[in-house]
Order: structure tokens, then sequence, then C-alpha cells
């Protein structure tokens, strides 16, 4: 198996108890409240995101799936010989298996996860898949700058493929850093391959995040466990539910913890007050039009090279560029 061997301690995958207690206060001293997203994350938080993507009403994986498996043959082709391919937040990496199967001599595979369960799987299936493949695992943060490991071999362009919908989590500024970053990741002659849910009727994006098993409510107050556990915190889940609602002039789903009666919460020294129906926010999740994305990837100076979508045109894949650089 040609694996290059990594270590992934606890203190690298989150923060001190200090430093969380302190971005947990500063979140819910905000007006309105807020919690980052990445706090969903634990083991039992990625472990109930896949039970979501299960889910009847969760459209966003099948219609990726169904993308893929339409036109990975293609990307590969566009993607070129002798690839690195650099996952951003590598997860179960169902859809990267299809794309590797279809890359031409890939020189490495490095998938970037913050958790450890998954990346340790990940891991190991893609040993196992493609015993030829050097996988590089990086442990952390893919929003924070990355060192990449040294491939095995110069490839000719790295690729960064960052696929599901999680661009969407991150609000207009915050994609184009993140996108400017990845820029100066995949070099001059680099590219990013990265999926976005587009648009479409309001009925069936709010029913993806309020499913009628239940699972994404409990996802969203998984958060909550976590910080009790982490933090010493003393959130009582009977007293939050989950929200989601799309805002269609904004174009994306905000998903709330929502207090049911006046309550306190200790966070390390401090009470913090509810009152009752108060929405705390912790994820956004943006759809997007064509144009909204290629705005976007003007905003971090990169171009849509290539464009993919699902037979039902409901998801989108895009290969970007730097501007300019697709019409060489």
């Amino acid at each position: 198996m040609n694996v290059q061997a990594f270590d992934l301690r606890d203190d690298d995958r989150r923060p001190p108890v200090d430093d969380l207690v302190g971005i947990v206060q500063r979140g819910l001293r905000s007006q309105p409240k807020r919690l980052p997203s990445w706090l969903f994350y634990d083991e039992r938080g990625s472990q109930l995101f896949e039970a979501i993507c299960e889910q009847p009403e969760y459209y966003l994986t099948r219609c990726e799936i169904a993308l893929m498996a339409t036109h990975a043959a293609e990307m590969a082709d566009v993607l070129g010989e002798e690839v690195r391919l650099v996952e951003y937040g590598s997860g179960n990496a169902v859809k990267t298996r299809m794309l590797l199967e279809h890359l031409h001599a890939p020189v490495s595979y490095v998938p970037v996860e913050i958790s450890a369960e998954p990346l340790r799987r990940c891991v190991q299936e893609m040993g196992e898949r493609f015993p030829a493949l050097a996988v590089q695992p990086h442990p952390g943060d893919f929003t924070r700058p990355l060192r990449l490991p040294i491939p095995p071999r110069a490839p000719r362009r790295t690729v960064l493929y960052f696929p599901g919908s999680t661009i969407g989590n991150f609000e207009a500024r915050d994609a184009a850093e993140l996108l400017r970053k990845m820029r100066n990741e995949m070099g001059d002659g680099g590219g990013i391959l990265i999926g976005a849910d587009l648009k479409k009727d309001t009925a069936t994006i709010e029913a993806a995040y309020n499913d009628k098993a239940g699972v994404t409510a409990q996802f969203t107050l998984n958060m909550l466990v976590r910080l009790n556990r982490e933090i010493g915190s003393d959130f009582d889940l009977s007293s939050f539910r989950h929200r989601a609602h799309y805002n269609a002039m904004a174009g994306r789903i905000e998903t709330f913890l929502v207090s049911a009666r006046d309550q306190k919460v200790r966070i390390g020294k401090q009470l913090v007050s509810f009152a009752p129906e108060e929405a705390m926010q912790v994820e956004y999740s943006c759809k997007y039009s064509h144009e909204d994305f290629a705005a976007l990837s003007a905003k971090a100076g990169l171009e849509v090279a290539h464009a993919w979508t699902d037979p039902q045109a409901m998801f989108a894949v895009y290969y970007l560029v730097r501007a300019g650089m697709s019409r060489h």
C-alpha cells in the first residue's frame, strides 16, 4: 500500500479548550447570536452528516454522484495527465474514487481532513483501491494555509478538488477569500474542481434541510452536545430546536438553533441569556446560478473553464483556472 505515514493528534484538529470557550463566548455576544459551523464535525457529527446524505429529501449527494457517473471521464480528460489531486475535506471520498478511476497517471492524492477517523478510513480505502497511487494524507483545516507534502515526482499541475457544496457554507466575502487561497495553492498552471448547489424551487431546498426522519435536527443539536462535553457548558438540549429556511432574496438556506424558553446557559465563567424563540445562527448554505458562481470566481481572480451538471440540472461541478488562462 503506497501510503505516506501520518500522525493526527487531538490538538491538530480542534482548538484548546480556552480558545474554544472564547470562540463560543464571542459568538454568543454577537447580535444575532452565532456559532461557527465547523463545530458540527466531531466524530458523531461526521457520522450524522453521512446519514443526512442518505435521506430521501437530501438530493445534493445523489445529484452529485449522478453527475460524476456521467462526466468523470470527461473531467479527467480536461485535467490531463500526471495531476496531483488535493482534496479539501475528504470525508468518505466516494466521488473522489469515481474521479481517480479515470485520471491519467495521477502523481499523488492528498486528502485534507480535520476529523481523524474519516481521514484514516479514506487513506485505508484509497490505498486498497489504488495500490499504485501515492496517498499523502494532510491532517488539518483546509481554511488555513496548507503546507502540502512533497509529491513523489513533479506533477504537470496541481488540482484542488472541493466536492459537495461546502463552498456554499461560506458567506460571499469568505468564499472569495477561500478561493483566492486555493488559487495560490494550485500554482500558475493548476486548477480547482469544485461542487456547488444550484438554485431551484424553495420547497425542494427546504425539504433537504428538514428531513422527516429528523437526522438534520440531530446533527444541528449535536453541536450543543459537543460543547457540553468539550468546554463544560450546560446547554439543555430539550430547550433548543432546529430550524432551517430558505432566504430566496439572499439565495441561501439559513440554519438556526432556536431557544424554546427564557433560559441562561453557562459558557466558561459567563452566563448567556436566551429569550423565548431567540434564534442562534449556526450555518448558511448558499445556492448559486451559473452567473452567480462565475461572479464569485471572478472576485478571486479565477474563471470558469468548464461546467458540468447532473441530468436534472440541480447540481454543478466547475473547473476553475486563473483568469485569462482558459483562452491560452
